[in-house]
């Protein structure tokens, strides 16, 4: 056994995954953007999360790409190969053996002639059936040595497949084995039922399992520390060679059977394994041992191959279910790497880790999470971060105008306004010392010489005019998402969010969303609306919440900034209730118009942009900025962030200076 030993060694390395799957570094820029740019078109958090781990990014694939590769990889298993293998390999051996046969009774010349007619006719009749031809010839008495031997490789090649079945890589560790390799495969079967056996009766222990792979480990390169891993591994294997019997044709299987009485010339091997599948059946019954697969290709499949063909076959479904997250509870940690690189390469696997890596870091820099409901939410820093990218597009959008606004540099003129913030790169107001030798102790967090880095740096905010209470209206009706306004919408609402919040920290800013009806939303709220599908737009209602906003702060420039693609189709009664009808109502416009003139009453600078060319509408809103000392804008979806944010920036100069300015033309 020994020479079967060295051969199992050989045959079994340390599996290696290829490169490091650490080693790519994960992009959350990119993740943040792909993820925000979904929530901001209508996906929550978790959606978009799961969508952007599907579709991948740059230098790695998705989930959706490794399941496309799965079901490829099982397709090809399916359409490659058959269960015929062993029956044609047999048939080979047979057909070699009986032409050798042949050939010497042709040669032999000193041979009775009755002897050679009768040997003659029994090759001449033997059954069409490899496995009745066998059994004829198990007593057949050979003259040609070179017969003798390719019919007993018939014997030994049913053996050692049945055995591969059961432990793979015995077919090739036990080729030419001697008597005594058989022997000591005997003893390590005998052994093993026994151990099987007393974990059935509930009498094994771990030093009788010790004692077991002490005497016969070489057979399991596994390397199972405690019974338990060994019968996983055992149980998988006969399942899968269970499955590969169901998968074959009735006469396929007699035809089996037939020839396993015949395995290394005895039915003692055939009884042990059948022992051995009744222990393991009992003792793991959860494993799939009742189902079968067609396969119809032209690659014949021997029963040690086809065994692994379907344990690969089961690796697959298992793999399709991971990479599919439909489950309840369902997370990237339940990959099993070491199968995707066994079925699809290491690269596979690193595309993989990247993409765990990827979900645990964007949970871990604090931009996801994960809330009590279990579901994914973009964290305030998150915000931020998304809200200055958005802020940077409308700046670059400006920047290209002729007279446009420099939006990174707002709020640099003028005196000091007492708050602070981060430097950036081209910031010019002068440094607050106090608030940066700080940062610096505290980052540095111990004795010795005092280092100032860049990230500690803070300057001093300006301010050119007064406080601005701002109120930023935007249409929540159905006609936004069905006409492609609902993301430039957020985007907007976004930008100006992160404008007021890092620029501006001294301007009170309110997002109201109307629709059917209107309310005061928080960012994190507006960007992760859902599309709304109701019919209404209730102007009256949002203008009622901002005058509320502008009276709570007296002293403070009202600016009023209206962004919709409707007249208005709804009100909130006294009662209530919200009132509906189209077209418009001559009450719902009244009330609409009583808010406003209250906005301008209470000295609100006043910007409707107006969205689409309906006619209604431009002559609604027309009247509407004249009647409020107002302007209107038009502009096109894809410009209304630089629109809103121009017209903001405007407000706070043309307050500065007690003046008003109409914007230039968007």
């Amino acid at each position: 056994m020994a020479r079967a030993n060295r051969r199992l060694a050989r045959r079994y390395t340390p599996y290696v995954d290829g490169p490091d799957p650490l080693a790519p570094p994960v992009d959350l820029a990119e993740a943040l953007d792909a993820i925000g740019q979904d929530v901001m078109a209508g996906s929550s958090p978790e959606r978009a999360m799961r969508e952007f781990l599907r579709r991948g990014g740059r230098g790695h694939e998705g989930l959706d790409e490794l399941a496309r590769r799965v079901a490829e990889r099982r397709r090809e298993l399916t359409q490659r190969n058959n269960l015929d293998g062993t029956l044609q390999q047999v048939k080979e051996l047979l057909d070699r053996a009986v032409l050798a046969e042949r050939k010497q009774l042709a040669r032999d010349v000193d041979m009775d002639e009755g002897m050679r007619a009768l040997a003659q006719m029994q090759l001449d009749n033997l059954p069409s059936s490899p496995a009745a031809a066998v059994n004829e010839l198990n007593g057949y008495d050979w003259r040609s040595s070179e017969a003798r031997q390719e019919f007993e490789k018939i014997k030994d090649l049913l053996g050692r497949e049945m055995l591969d079945q059961r432990f793979a890589g015995l077919k090739q560790a036990l080729e030419n084995a001697t008597d005594e390799d058989r022997a000591a495969l005997n003893e390590m079967l005998a052994d093993l039922n026994g151990l099987l056996e007393n974990r059935r009766l509930g009498e094994d222990t771990q030093e009788q399992f010790d004692e077991f792979m002490a005497k016969h480990g070489d057979y399991f390169p596994e390397q199972p520390q405690n019974l338990d891993e060994l019968l996983d591994t055992l149980a998988t294997r006969a399942a899968a060679a269970q499955r590969m019997r169901n998968s074959m044709t009735q006469e396929q299987r007699d035809e089996l059977d037939a020839l396993a009485q015949q395995a290394f010339g005895s039915s003692e091997l055939l009884g042990e394994l059948s022992r051995l599948d009744d222990s393991l059946r009992s003792l793991r019954p959860g494993e799939d041992w009742g189902s079968s697969e067609r396969l119809d290709g032209e690659n014949g499949l021997g029963l040690g191959d086809g065994t692994g063909v379907f344990q690969d076959l089961a690796d697959l479904d298992a793999l399709a279910d991971q990479l599919a997250q439909s489950y309840q509870g369902s997370r990237l940690d339940d990959l099993d790497l070491e199968k995707l690189a066994r079925q699809l390469g290491s690269d596979a696997a690193v595309d993989a880790r990247t993409l765990q890596r990827l979900e645990q870091a964007l949970r871990d820099s604090g931009t996801i999470r994960r809330g009590s409901d279990g579901q994914l939410a973009l964290t305030p820093k998150a915000m931020r971060q998304l809200g200055k990218a958005v802020l940077r597009a409308v700046a670059d959008t400006m920047s290209g105008r002729t007279g446009g606004h420099d939006v990174r540099r707002s709020g640099a003129a003028g005196e000091p306004s007492g708050s602070t913030r981060e430097w950036a790169f081209g910031d010019t107001e002068p440094w607050d010392v106090s608030r940066t030798i700080t940062n610096a102790l505290v980052r540095q967090g111990g004795p010795g010489p005092l280092t100032i880095h860049v990230d500690d740096v803070e300057i001093q905010e300006t301010e050119a005019r007064t406080q601005a209470c701002v109120a930023l209206l935007v249409d929540t009706s159905f006609s936004m998402a069905m006409d492609g306004r609902w993301v430039p919408m957020k985007r907007t609402a976004l930008a100006l969010h992160t404008l007021v919040t890092s620029r501006f920290r001294g301007d009170d800013l309110q997002l109201i969303g109307f629709g059917r009806s209107a309310s005061v939303m928080q960012i994190e709220q507006l960007v992760g609306l859902d599309a709304q599908w109701e019919k209404g737009t209730n102007l009256h209602h949002a203008l009622m919440l901002a005058n509320r906003h502008f009276r709570k702060h007296p002293n403070a420039q009202p600016v009023l900034l209206i962004v919709t693609d409707g007249e208005p189709t709804s009100h909130l009664e006294s009662s209530g209730e919200v009132f509906f009808d189209y077209p418009p109502h001559p009450l719902t416009i009244a009330l609409a118009v009583r808010e406003l003139d209250g906005s301008a009453r209470l000295g609100a600078r006043t910007t409707f942009f107006r969205l689409g060319d309906d006619p209604g509408l431009a002559r609604f809103v027309d009247a509407m900025a004249r009647r409020a000392g107002g302007q209107v804008v038009t502009p096109e979806s894809d410009e209304l962030g630089a629109a809103v944010i121009g017209s903001y920036l405007g407000s706070r100069r043309s307050g500065a200076f007690g003046g008003w300015g109409r914007d230039e033309e968007w």
